[in-house]
């Protein structure tokens, strides 16, 4: 009995209880052994980061027992999508992320429009039919980069993806980056300069020359 205790345990550590995937633990671990065999031999990888768009409105207007089935139903579907070598995690609420290992060029970007087009079959909670689509990013690994990078960068591109409209999928580009830390600048500047009353308002007039009036 207490092995079998202890076991639950070990699951539980690494394993999502809804779903029964990988968690962000046993994902990062398996991203970091996924990146040393891609440096070894060779190999290409990519990260796949994708969040539910919509999700709260089923939650909110359906309970959370519902958001549980369709977070279920997700992982099927994605693990659906991809081969057994490969890695779904779910990392907390609608957020996943699947490791693509060993992937030739161009096959991120098919097994992510591949995953965008079956989450966005109907599904049926309650009596109900939803469609539910997802926001993607993808960052492949070039050989230079670590874990914490190839997990922030697919999460931004994935937040590249809501931007644009959602539904689709956005490739992680290095001026995501550079734009996400002049923003972060700049507003430590604003921040800065109201502290030392450095901000000034200045009121430009507008002249209409054909009825000669301010």
């Amino acid at each position: 009995r207490l092995k079998e205790h202890e076991q639950r345990l070990e699951h539980m550590a690494h394993f999502d209880i809804l779903t029964g995937l990988p968690n962000r633990s046993l994902l990062t671990d398996r991203l970091e052994l996924a990146m040393a065999h891609s440096l070894r031999h060779g190999k290409t990888l990519a990260v796949v980061f994708l969040d539910l768009d919509g999700f709260k409105t089923i939650n909110d207007t359906l309970g959370h027992a519902a958001g549980d089935m369709l977070l279920q139903t997700v992982a099927q579907r994605l693990l659906d999508c991809v081969r057994q070598t490969d890695t779904v995690a779910r990392l907390g609420g609608d957020e996943f992320l699947v490791l693509l290992e060993d992937v030739a060029p161009g096959t991120a970007n098919a097994v992510a429009d591949k995953i965008r087009i079956a989450l966005g079959q109907p599904a049926t909670l309650q009596g109900t039919e939803f469609v539910i689509t997802p926001s993607i990013g993808v960052v492949p690994f070039h050989g230079n980069e670590t874990t914490a990078d190839l997990l922030k960068w697919a999460d931004m591109a994935m937040y590249r993806a809501k931007a644009a409209g959602r539904n689709g999928v956005c490739f992680f580009d290095p001026q995501f980056q550079a734009q996400a830390e002049q923003r972060v600048q700049t507003e430590a500047d604003l921040r800065q300069a109201l502290r030392r009353d450095e901000l000034h308002m200045w009121l430009q007039p507008q002249f209409n020359a054909q009825r000669n009036i301010i």
